[in-house]
């Protein structure tokens, strides 16, 4: 009985146990292949459908496509025609605006929380996250009731009588950006918290001891380390902004036009989806490009702390 346990013939792992073998192994790219399959679907083959709309004539019959010539008409009218690059420019305006806001009001929010109390920590943390649980359209609407016509800061302002007529705030380039601040901020503070709280106090403690006031400790201790955070924050904030569609179409009305709107008009509306699919291209191809200026800045500014000479 022993021995026949013993020379047994031992049977070899199927296929699909190899496979789960090696996805759970962490070894080489296997780890990765589920990732690389759900972006193949869901990124890859769109973006070849896109580019395959955009750069071709085509005719359509009953909803089907009948015949399709490969051309570069539709990419050489969008770069030659005003209103694109007065869209885009205006688009990438409002995009790098709401990302030095968000910086400029983020920033100290996570200052504090990096030099206040166990209880001012939480605080902040709450306040910073509360909005993320509530969907970006309600949050966008909520802006239609403070700064309408009739709204909750007209109001206050008439009856303080600091203005003798209601601001026109809504449908203007300003409701869309006080807009975009207040929703995108917290996706400015959340990176610039994680990576200051990571780093040691000592430094600060031997920055106060050396003589170095709160200011001088700032700009030469704390914001050098957080450049990483504000390379993260500046990124999200800028792909959010640039690519957004719902708060510019409900802030800025239907004459509010940026790239995100225009993409949606000519699909939706004018049903030009080699237009949409050119605009689509041009700004995923300047938003990399952006996000590409971002990543170097970064690593330019935090070569310091890689050991290698600056």
């Amino acid at each position: 009985m022993a021995e026949a346990a013993i020379h047994r013939r031992i049977t070899p792992p199927g296929f699909g146990e190899q496979v789960a073998d090696a996805l759970l192994s962490g070894r080489g790219i296997w780890p990765a292949v589920p990732a690389i399959v759900v972006l193949t679907v869901v990124a890859v083959i769109p973006f070849a459908i896109l580019l395959s709309l955009g750069f071709s004539d085509f005719e359509m019959s009953r909803g089907a496509i009948i015949s399709q010539t490969f051309s570069f008409s539709h990419l050489t009218n969008a770069l030659t025609d005003p209103l694109y690059w007065i869209t885009f420019q205006r688009s990438m305006n409002l995009a790098l605006s709401t990302t030095a806001l968000c910086l400029l009001f983020g920033y100290p929010v996570a200052y504090l929380f990096l030099t206040g109390g166990p209880w001012t920590k939480r605080l902040i943390l709450v306040l910073t996250i509360a909005p993320l649980l509530t969907s970006g359209i309600v949050r966008t609407y909520a802006w239609l009731v403070i700064l309408g016509g009739r709204g909750v800061l007209n109001s206050a302002l008439l009856q303080a009588g600091l203005i003798d007529q209601a601001l026109r705030i809504m449908n203007t380039h300003w409701a869309v950006l006080i807009g975009m601040v207040q929703i995108h901020l917290p996706v400015m503070i959340l990176p610039l918290i994680a990576v200051m709280s990571r780093h040691d106090s000592r430094l600060v403690e031997a920055s106060e001891n050396l003589g170095a006031s709160r200011i001088g400790t700032l700009r030469t201790v704390i914001l050098p380390l957080s450049v990483p955070g504000i390379g993260t924050g500046s990124a999200l904030v800028f792909t959010l902004t640039y690519t957004t569609f719902v708060v510019p179409q409900i802030l800025g009305g239907g004459n509010y036009l940026n790239a995100a709107t225009m993409i949606y008009e000519q699909v939706v509306f004018s049903l030009e989806w080699s237009k949409g699919s050119v605009s689509s291209l041009i700004l995923m191809v300047t938003c990399l490009m952006v996000l590409v200026a971002i990543a170097l800045l970064t690593n330019h500014f935090t070569k310091w702390t890689k050991g290698h000479d600056a």
